[in-house]
């Protein structure tokens, strides 16, 4: 057996085909620790029984003892991290207390998250006030210098937006304008994986030049541009409103309207409310006594006359009937 291990070439790489997995940390901490390590490793929570587990969640190594997860649970759980993600961070989702410049903690840090970052969000008790009765002290108390970093950054930001328009509308309105394309190359020097003389004409190293592949103008688009729609802007400045009242019957009947009923157009047989209260008699013309004697006398004098004319009216058709007679 010497003499054949000898003849044998070395060997190239001493590390074994498979995984011994007896030799997992996991392993060693698990069946290979005394009863103390093992206490000190894994300290299990008591687990509720199983028609008390309402409230529980187990979120920690500790909560699952030595089994797996709870079916009964419907929450996510990870028995010793099997499926968490690995970029994932215990508490990650809460935010720390925050203060403001005056040491006041800052509830309204939640609102700031997310696609809120950039926006603008009213949600302090200044931002009720009114512009012209508004004190803010901090105004007061930033400085010039602050002020200005804040206006150039905002200018910087518009001037970079308007750019951008500006660029697209003009590079649509001018499709004959052909991009200039970058002629710089760049020398790349590497060595080979087969260092043997039978491969790569027997060098050692190599150096090879990369130039970007020149653009065709007259390709057609190999990307179809999908509009997207508009991100919503700042949310609008809170308006305070009174608080909800009950309705009264007074004000039931201030909101009721009259119909308009028209003194040319009736066709629905409406009655004016101006001939109802001349014929109910309320609007009755009330003259003085003078009026009334006058009134009858004249009434007197008229019918004075009728007798006299129904008498000599009768006589005359009593004559005229006796002479027919007589002929």
């Amino acid at each position: 057996m010497a003499s054949l291990k000898e003849l044998l070439p070395a060997a190239k790489s001493a590390t074994s085909t498979f995984y011994d997995h007896t030799s997992d940390p996991w392993f060693k901490n698990r069946y290979s620790a005394t009863e103390a390590e093992k206490s000190a490793v894994i300290k299990a929570n008591p687990v509720p029984a199983y028609l008390k587990r309402a409230g529980f969640r187990p979120s920690k190594l500790e909560d699952f003892g030595d089994g797996g997860a709870f079916p009964e649970i419907h929450y996510a759980q990870y028995p010793l991290d099997m499926g968490r993600k690995k970029d994932w961070k215990p508490g990650g989702k809460t935010l720390p207390v925050t203060v403001d410049e005056h040491g006041e903690v800052r509830y309204d840090a939640i609102v700031s998250q997310g696609e809120n970052a950039k926006k603008i969000v009213y949600s302090q008790h200044k931002d009720l006030i009114p512009k012209f009765v508004k004190e803010d002290e901090s105004d007061t108390e930033m400085d010039q210098d602050e002020k200005q970093k804040v206006i150039d950054e905002t200018m910087e930001e518009t001037k970079a937006a308007l750019e951008k328009i500006v660029n697209v509308r003009l590079s649509a309105a001018q499709p004959k304008n052909v991009p200039t394309q970058s002629q710089e190359s760049k020398f790349i020097k590497y060595k080979p994986s087969q260092q043997a003389a039978a491969f790569n004409s027997g060098a050692k190293e190599r150096i090879i030049r990369m130039v970007e592949m020149p653009v065709d103008p007259l390709d057609p688009p190999k990307f179809k541009h999908k509009r997207v729609p508009r991100a919503s802007g700042s949310p609008p400045v809170p308006v305070m409103h009174s608080p909800p009242r009950p309705v009264t019957v007074k004000d039931q009947q201030d909101w009721k309207i009259p119909p308009c009923i028209s003194n040319w157009k009736n066709p629905k047989g409406s009655v004016c409310c101006r001939t109802e209260s001349e014929r109910s008699g309320c609007n009755a013309v009330k003259g003085s006594e003078g009026d009334d004697d006058e009134r009858e006398g004249e009434e007197r004098d008229g019918t004075s006359g009728v007798g006299p004319q129904g008498k000599i009216r009768e006589e005359c058709r009593g004559s005229s009937s006796c002479c027919t007679r007589a002929f």
